[in-house]
């Protein structure tokens, strides 16, 4: 009988040796600037009711219409998948009892989420993100502080030729009366639109600005625009928060097709984009306002906002411009020891080491000092801790520093603080 020969399904991705360290990278400062501004962490389930995605996203979306893995239970209930963060946000803000907290209630969430697509660079059907939501608060300030903070994380992390596109495309208000100006428009042209626009003309016309086809770029072009038709509490919105931004000093520029690919959003909408060497445009994520959500999906009339990155396509911007040695891990310790005692009191040391927490590599099935050195030399420790035998029977080690030369021996319970002292 032929043995099976297992491969991770289509489109989807191991995050392994090099890749988590940028991985890991990434998360850790994300955390750190999300804490500082005050988001605290919530983690939602990867399963959630069908209906919170269609209802919440919007059934006239991609992700409602094809792109969420779907699974009914034994019990009968239909559940997803999560194909993005907010719904899930929204609907634990509303069964936990949230609007009862002082607001805005400031989360942040990192995790895998799931979209049926067709796969290619940077993008897979099972992806990793880390988003935030801002709950409680309709001032322009908190969408300015939210651009803010993402791009933040983004230049903590040294990426470079990050630009901001922004939008407006108001409220009810003015939306609907803007849709009927659209649909009349996209009418007029529908010999010239693809198949997928024609449709959206009838089911969700605003998606028609996300419309990649070549065919409908001059009719984009020509298309009336919302940020042109905005009521005055939204123009007035936008207006600050672009004033706002300004202060900020961030690289902002108005794409007045800029719409997203969610029913939920409202006013303000933003897109981050980053160069690659090849002068190409990569988007690393985005967000806006969804100030009817919560009450959508049965909570009282709140206003929000919030936005989410990909991971993945961040780890290929870093890629691209080779930013490896500030995410190497720095100064690590390389324990080589010869024989059995040694290796004994290099497990003790190592907890030493540990609780000092002083990182540290080792090699302890490997007998040969030489082959140790080779692979502490590979990694670029600073320091190098050698135990030998005889060293392992007077309680010493030699600690040798690789920058300078300098070597000398000490006793095995001075190892930490002269690591320390460097």
């Amino acid at each position: 009988m032929k043995k099976a020969k297992f491969q991770k399904p289509t489109g989807m991705h191991d995050i392994i040796f090099g890749d988590q360290r940028y991985f890991r990278s990434i998360i850790n400062i994300a955390e750190n600037i999300f804490n500082y501004y005050g988001f605290s962490r919530i983690d939602t389930p990867l399963l959630e009711d069908e209906d919170l995605f269609l209802k919440g996203v919007g059934e006239a979306t991609d992700i409602s219409e094809k792109e969420m893995y779907t699974l009914k239970t034994k019990g009968g209930d239909r559940l997803a998948l999560r194909p993005e963060g907010t719904a899930s946000v929204v609907r634990s803000y509303i069964e936990q009892g949230m609007a009862n907290r002082p607001q805005p209630v400031k989360l942040y969430y990192v995790g895998p989420f799931f979209r049926y697509e067709r796969p290619q660079a940077g993008r897979y059907r099972q992806f990793w993100q880390f988003g935030l939501e801002s709950l409680g608060d309709a001032s322009p300030v908190i969408d300015a502080q939210v651009i803010n903070v993402l791009y933040a994380i983004l230049m903590d992390l040294k990426l470079k030729n990050i630009s901001i596109e922004i939008n407006s495309i108001g409220d009810k208000e003015c939306r609907n009366s803007y849709k009927k100006m659209l649909v009349k428009y996209l009418k007029s042209k529908s010999s010239s639109l693809c198949s997928d626009c024609k449709r959206r003309t009838k089911d969700n016309p605003l998606r028609f600005f996300d419309c990649k086809d070549p065919k409908c770029q001059a009719v984009k072009a020509e298309a009336p625009k919302i940020i042109d038709n905005l009521c005055e509490d939204c123009h007035a919105h936008f207006k600050q928060t672009l004033e706002y931004l300004d202060e900020l000093e961030l690289p902002y520029q108005i794409n007045p097709c800029l719409v997203r690919g969610l029913d939920y959003y409202t006013k303000t909408v933003f897109e981050f984009f980053v160069t690659t060497k090849e002068e190409k445009s990569l988007a690393l994520g985005g967000g806006g306002r969804y100030d009817y959500l919560v009450k959508l999906l049965g909570g009282k009339e709140t206003p929000a906002i919030g936005a989410a990155f990909g991971i993945e396509r961040i780890m290929q911007a870093m890629k691209d411009i080779n930013l490896v040695d500030g995410f190497k891990p720095k100064d690590r310790v390389f324990l080589a020891q010869i024989g059995s005692l040694a290796k004994s009191k290099s497990l003790v040391l190592m907890e030493s080491l540990r609780k000092a927490k002083i990182p540290v590599v080792e090699s302890l099935g490997k007998d040969s000092l030489k082959i140790q050195m080779a692979k502490a030399s590979r990694i670029g420790s600073k320091f190098i801790i050698i135990i030998g035998q005889k060293e392992a029977i007077e309680n010493l080690a030699i600690i040798k520093n690789m920058e300078t030369g300098r070597q000398e021996t000490v006793p095995l319970d001075q190892v930490v603080a002269k690591i320390k002292k460097g």
